[in-house]
Protein backbone atom coordinates (compact mmCIF):
# COMPACT_ATOMS: atom_id res chain seq x y z
CA UNK A 1 0.00 0.00 0.00
CA UNK A 2 1.47 3.18 -0.80
CA UNK A 3 1.11 5.89 1.84
CA UNK A 4 1.30 9.79 1.95
CA UNK A 5 2.31 12.57 4.67
CA UNK A 6 1.05 15.62 3.94
CA UNK A 7 2.13 18.93 6.67
CA UNK A 8 0.28 21.95 5.72
CA UNK A 9 2.43 24.82 7.53
CA UNK A 10 1.84 28.23 7.93
CA UNK A 11 0.53 31.32 10.69
CA UNK A 12 -2.08 31.27 12.67
CA UNK A 13 -5.88 31.42 11.00
CA UNK A 14 -4.27 30.89 7.37
CA UNK A 15 -6.86 27.90 6.92
CA UNK A 16 -4.29 25.02 7.62
CA UNK A 17 -7.10 22.96 9.41
CA UNK A 18 -10.12 24.31 7.01
CA UNK A 19 -8.11 23.11 3.75
CA UNK A 20 -7.05 19.74 5.53
CA UNK A 21 -10.21 18.80 6.15
CA UNK A 22 -11.09 19.86 2.32
CA UNK A 23 -8.48 17.78 1.37
CA UNK A 24 -9.22 14.52 3.60
CA UNK A 25 -12.96 14.61 2.01
CA UNK A 26 -11.36 14.53 -1.74
CA UNK A 27 -8.51 11.59 -1.01
CA UNK A 28 -8.20 8.73 1.64
CA UNK A 29 -5.71 10.81 3.73
CA UNK A 30 -7.21 11.24 7.33
CA UNK A 31 -6.39 14.86 8.86
CA UNK A 32 -4.24 15.19 12.43
CA UNK A 33 -4.81 19.07 12.70
CA UNK A 34 -2.42 20.31 15.35
CA UNK A 35 -5.26 21.70 17.75
CA UNK A 36 -6.69 17.88 18.07
CA UNK A 37 -3.37 17.50 20.97
CA UNK A 38 -3.65 20.99 21.99
CA UNK A 39 -6.68 21.22 23.00
CA UNK A 40 -6.93 17.75 25.27
CA UNK A 41 -3.56 18.54 26.52
CA UNK A 42 -4.77 22.15 27.97
CA UNK A 43 -7.95 20.78 29.36
CA UNK A 44 -5.75 18.81 31.82
CA UNK A 45 -2.45 21.13 32.31
CA UNK A 46 -1.41 24.75 31.77
CA UNK A 47 0.93 25.22 28.96
CA UNK A 48 3.49 26.79 31.46
CA UNK A 49 3.50 23.62 32.88
CA UNK A 50 5.99 21.27 31.40
CA UNK A 51 3.52 18.09 31.52
CA UNK A 52 1.73 20.01 29.00
CA UNK A 53 4.25 19.76 26.16
CA UNK A 54 4.80 16.52 27.46
CA UNK A 55 1.63 15.26 26.75
CA UNK A 56 1.31 17.39 23.62
CA UNK A 57 4.56 15.64 22.63
CA UNK A 58 3.37 12.40 22.95
CA UNK A 59 0.13 12.33 21.35
CA UNK A 60 1.19 13.62 18.70
CA UNK A 61 4.67 11.02 18.43
CA UNK A 62 2.04 7.98 19.22
CA UNK A 63 -0.29 9.09 16.21
CA UNK A 64 2.54 10.23 13.58
CA UNK A 65 3.84 6.23 14.55
CA UNK A 66 0.49 4.90 14.45
CA UNK A 67 -0.26 5.88 10.54
CA UNK A 68 3.42 5.51 9.73
CA UNK A 69 3.61 1.84 10.87
CA UNK A 70 -0.20 1.30 10.39
CA UNK A 71 -2.02 0.01 7.44
CA UNK A 72 -3.24 3.75 6.24
CA UNK A 73 -3.39 5.16 3.23
CA UNK A 74 -1.41 8.39 4.85
CA UNK A 75 -2.15 11.31 7.10
CA UNK A 76 -2.60 14.83 7.03
CA UNK A 77 -0.95 16.85 9.89
CA UNK A 78 -1.02 20.75 10.32
CA UNK A 79 1.36 22.80 12.22
CA UNK A 80 2.53 26.43 12.47
CA UNK A 81 6.16 26.34 11.85
CA UNK A 82 8.60 28.97 13.24
CA UNK A 83 10.69 29.12 9.83
CA UNK A 84 13.87 31.14 11.65
CA UNK A 85 14.12 28.19 13.92
CA UNK A 86 16.45 25.50 13.01
CA UNK A 87 14.61 23.13 15.72
CA UNK A 88 11.38 23.59 13.64
CA UNK A 89 13.30 21.81 10.67
CA UNK A 90 14.47 19.43 12.50
CA UNK A 91 11.18 18.10 14.42
CA UNK A 92 9.70 18.30 10.59
CA UNK A 93 13.04 16.21 9.74
CA UNK A 94 12.33 13.81 12.33
CA UNK A 95 8.26 13.36 11.32
CA UNK A 96 9.09 12.49 7.32
CA UNK A 97 11.82 10.15 8.36
CA UNK A 98 9.49 8.02 10.18
CA UNK A 99 6.90 8.08 7.25
CA UNK A 100 9.71 7.91 4.69
CA UNK A 101 10.87 4.79 6.65
CA UNK A 102 7.67 3.16 6.39
CA UNK A 103 7.27 3.51 2.59
CA UNK A 104 5.83 6.74 2.70
CA UNK A 105 5.80 9.94 0.14
CA UNK A 106 5.80 13.13 2.33
CA UNK A 107 4.56 16.28 0.98
CA UNK A 108 4.73 19.62 1.96
CA UNK A 109 2.54 22.91 1.72
CA UNK A 110 3.06 26.24 2.86
CA UNK A 111 0.10 28.43 3.27
CA UNK A 112 0.21 32.23 3.49
CA UNK A 113 -2.64 35.00 3.47
CA UNK A 114 -2.92 38.75 4.34
CA UNK A 115 -2.80 39.36 7.84
CA UNK A 116 -6.62 41.38 7.72
CA UNK A 117 -7.64 38.33 6.04
CA UNK A 118 -6.28 36.15 8.87
CA UNK A 119 -8.00 38.17 11.20
CA UNK A 120 -11.52 37.28 9.71
CA UNK A 121 -10.50 33.60 9.18
CA UNK A 122 -10.12 33.70 13.24
CA UNK A 123 -13.39 34.50 13.93
CA UNK A 124 -14.87 31.45 11.81
CA UNK A 125 -17.20 29.14 12.61
CA UNK A 126 -15.48 26.43 11.50
CA UNK A 127 -12.04 27.53 13.71
CA UNK A 128 -13.84 28.45 16.90
CA UNK A 129 -15.95 25.02 16.72
CA UNK A 130 -12.68 22.63 16.34
CA UNK A 131 -10.47 25.18 18.51
CA UNK A 132 -11.76 25.70 21.96
CA UNK A 133 -8.64 28.17 23.15
CA UNK A 134 -9.32 30.65 20.08
CA UNK A 135 -12.98 31.30 21.27
CA UNK A 136 -11.23 33.79 23.42
CA UNK A 137 -11.12 36.01 20.36
CA UNK A 138 -9.67 39.24 21.64
CA UNK A 139 -6.88 36.80 23.30
CA UNK A 140 -6.56 34.80 20.25
CA UNK A 141 -6.05 38.18 18.33
CA UNK A 142 -3.58 39.35 20.52
CA UNK A 143 -1.79 36.03 20.25
CA UNK A 144 -1.37 36.41 16.22
CA UNK A 145 0.18 39.42 17.03
CA UNK A 146 2.36 38.70 19.43
CA UNK A 147 3.42 35.33 18.05
CA UNK A 148 3.72 36.36 14.57
CA UNK A 149 6.22 39.69 15.50
CA UNK A 150 7.95 37.26 17.23
CA UNK A 151 8.74 34.21 14.92
CA UNK A 152 8.57 34.28 11.42
CA UNK A 153 6.00 32.10 10.67
CA UNK A 154 6.21 31.93 6.74
CA UNK A 155 9.46 31.17 4.32
CA UNK A 156 10.30 34.32 1.96
CA UNK A 157 9.93 33.81 -1.15
CA UNK A 158 12.32 31.94 -2.96
CA UNK A 159 14.13 30.83 0.12
CA UNK A 160 15.58 27.61 -0.18
CA UNK A 161 13.96 24.65 2.36
CA UNK A 162 14.85 21.31 3.52
CA UNK A 163 11.57 19.59 1.66
CA UNK A 164 11.68 17.21 -0.99
CA UNK A 165 8.09 17.69 -2.25
CA UNK A 166 7.08 21.33 -1.60
CA UNK A 167 4.86 23.75 -2.38
CA UNK A 168 3.69 27.27 -1.44
CA UNK A 169 -0.02 28.47 -1.81
CA UNK A 170 -0.90 31.90 -1.22
CA UNK A 171 -5.12 31.20 -0.68
CA UNK A 172 -5.83 34.95 0.48
CA UNK A 173 -8.66 34.82 -2.12
CA UNK A 174 -8.79 31.12 -2.70
CA UNK A 175 -11.67 28.72 -1.18
CA UNK A 176 -10.32 25.75 0.96
CA UNK A 177 -12.31 23.09 -1.51
CA UNK A 178 -9.55 24.88 -4.28
CA UNK A 179 -6.19 24.54 -2.69
CA UNK A 180 -7.13 21.29 -1.44
CA UNK A 181 -7.29 20.24 -5.22
CA UNK A 182 -4.67 22.32 -6.35
CA UNK A 183 -2.53 20.55 -3.64
CA UNK A 184 -3.66 17.11 -4.64
CA UNK A 185 -3.08 17.52 -8.31
CA UNK A 186 0.58 19.20 -7.67
CA UNK A 187 1.30 15.75 -5.56
CA UNK A 188 -0.98 13.68 -7.20
CA UNK A 189 -2.15 12.41 -4.07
Amino acid sequence: MSKTLVIILGPHAVGKMTVGQALSKITSLRLFHNHMSIELSRKLFSHSEKEWGILNDTIRQTVFELFAKGEFPGLIFTYMCAFDMESEFEYLKNLTELFKANGAKCCVVELCADFDERLIRNRSENRLLHKESKRDLEWSEKEMIRTSSKYRLNSYDGEKLPFENYIKIDNTHLPPEETAIMIKNYFGI
